[in-house]
């Protein structure tokens, strides 16, 4: 079979492994999590927030990074091509309306990555050295004693950090470097090579305290930029939301009126952005100093907040706004045009480091799930040699075209759905028992203030 031919192949299995079932699968997941947890995401929120950000964190807990850090380190995962290519595809296939399933899937997306905290906090191990791991290959084998789909989670997981988590992100990040700034990519590839192994070789500690510095300023920068088009188009903003709601319910935008394309886009690139449903980010929270699974977990949830309901609806407000969306345009280049309507040329330099920044956050984030994915698939003692070769390879991404790598990993990172769901409807009775607990403890807490 020939490049193009499989190539083809590829795609078909991706189109049918993200099709609608997986979709309701993991939609469907986190409306019955949000009933079973009392709507969790919208009481204590506030609180959630407040917890992130607090500068008194639980430090004497048992663990190898802040919340914070941990938070941070799941965003930089997540944090990525997503919120600003993703987000441009969804609207250019499925219509504006796309920008509002993204809102629903995150909104109980919510709910998901909360469940998915608690049990890696719950069932995480220690090691001889005293590190944490845990994950869903962990709660699928201590928590659900399922222990062969712990292996296939962590199986699709660690193909997928070196596709999706580092090769694909290592491309975007030297093409976009290359069609702004004319750097050659092999000049891109050294710099980004030095800068992942010098982050990566540290471990966890140092992915966490590089995170927690890097993650807030890189979407400080893009927040800022975007709420300055919104800013500008205040008078404007309301008559977007209106056609983002009217489109999403009738698919008015998209040929034929397909409602079903407007809600499968929206809701598929919501999961490819904030990836509520996959588990991963959960390998991050287990690494966090708490003394309850579910505080972990109340600031886990929060990831998606910022990732969807901030960063994702800035580049899909703006898209709406500049009416570019039927252009023939296409990802990265719609979400350029979109803001240069706004900001002139500098816009383009904005989505240019945009993804300059998210894209080499995401390697870092990667690395570590994919370590965590081969520690329990092999040992420890792989790890040094695991870091040298996901260095290597960050290098090999940034000169290469990757396009059967970009549709094999995705079709990798929806298989790690299918066992990590599983694993939360059979453990979601120790969701609940976790969230009673932690309501108990912040009374608790709120009585003795």
């Amino acid at each position: 079979m020939d490049h193009d031919g499989l190539l083809e192949l590829l795609r078909s299995i991706s189109s049918f492994i993200w099709g609608p079932p997986l979709l309701i699968f993991i939609v469907g997941t986190g409306i019955y999590l949000t009933f079973r947890i009392g709507f969790l995401q919208i009481r204590l929120l506030p609180y959630s927030l407040k917890l992130a950000f607090s500068k008194n964190q639980d430090k004497n807990s048992e663990g190898d990074i802040s919340h914070f850090q941990a938070l941070m380190t799941a965003l930089a995962a997540t944090i990525g091509t997503g919120n600003i290519v993703g987000v441009a595809t969804a609207i250019l296939i499925g219509g504006p309306g796309a920008l509002f399933w993204m809102w629903i899937s995150a909104f109980f997306g919510m709910a998901t990555k909360y469940a998915e905290a608690v049990l890696a906090v719950k069932y995480r191990v220690q090691d001889e050295d005293g590190e944490m791991s845990g994950g869903p290959m962990y709660y699928l084998e201590r928590g659900l004693n399922q222990k062969w789909l712990g292996v296939l989670f962590a199986l699709f997981g660690a193909i997928a950090a070196f596709g999706i988590g580092n090769l694909v992100q290592a491309n975007s990040v030297a093409s976009v470097v290359k069609s702004t700034f004319d750097v050659p990519t092999w000049i891109t590839g050294i710099v980004l090579t030095i800068f992942s192994a010098l982050v990566l070789l540290g471990g966890i500690k140092s992915i966490g305290r590089v995170a927690a510095f890097f993650v807030p300023f890189m979407a400080a920068f893009y927040v800022i930029a975007g709420l300055i088009v919104l800013f500008i188009n205040m008078t404007e903003i309301p008559a977007a939301i209106v056609l983002i709601l009217t489109d999403a319910f009738t698919g008015e935008a998209v040929a034929g009126g397909a409602i079903g394309t407007v809600i499968r886009y929206g809701v598929a690139r919501g999961v490819f952005s904030n990836e509520a449903g996959l588990g991963s980010a959960s390998i991050a929270a287990a690494a966090a100093k708490t003394d309850m699974p579910a505080r972990q977990a109340l600031v886990s949830m929060t990831q998606v907040f910022i990732d969807t309901i901030v960063l994702c609806s800035i580049t899909g407000l703006t898209i709406v706004l500049a009416g570019q969306y039927d252009s023939g345009l296409e990802g990265s280049e719609l979400t350029t045009a979109s803001f240069n309507i706004f900001l002139g040329s500098a816009g383009s330099y904005i989505v240019a480091i945009g993804l300059l920044f998210f894209a080499s956050a995401t390697i870092i984030g990667w690395s570590y799930y994919g370590e965590k994915c081969f520690t329990y698939l092999f040992s420890k003692e792989i790890v040094k040699y695991y870091r040298i070769v996901f260095v290597l390879a960050v290098f090999i991404g940034a000169v290469t075209s990757l396009d059967l790598v970009w549709t094999f990993s995705d079709i990798m990172n929806g298989l790690m759905a299918l066992p990590n769901l599983i694993g939360l409807l059979g453990l979601s009775g120790v969701v609940v028992a976790e969230t009673r607990h932690i309501l108990k403890k912040i009374q608790k807490e709120k009585r003795a203030a």
